[in-house]
């Protein structure tokens, strides 16, 4: 893939919706990055008789995105709600494997 144009350097909507499209792909990417960690967990968590679901975790993960979203002046709302759904997921592929639904 190629690096992506600044935002400002964009001559066009079509441009700027090619720069879009790139930075997707490169988000899914990096979902399914995320998810083979989550699928990693799994076996983690069977090993040591850890539930899905570790609340102190969630927040923990939680309060480092929006940080990370306040230090790049992203909406930190948003990020927390992007990502308590990506963990809701994330918990949940864990419990149907480890058999806690």
């Amino acid at each position: 893939m190629t690096e992506p144009t600044s935002p400002a350097d964009c001559a066009s909507m079509e441009d700027l919706r090619a720069q879009i499209d790139l930075l997707d792909r490169k988000l899914v990417a990096l979902l399914a990055q995320r998810a083979g960690y989550i699928d990693r967990a799994i076996a983690l968590k069977q090993e040591n008789g850890w539930p899905a679901r570790i609340p102190a975790r969630v927040e923990d993960v939680i309060a480092k995105v929006r940080a990370a979203a306040e230090d790049k002046a992203l909406d930190p709302a948003l990020v927390e709600a992007l990502w308590r759904q990506l963990v809701e997921w994330s918990i949940a592929r864990e419990a149907r494997v480890i058999r806690e639904e």
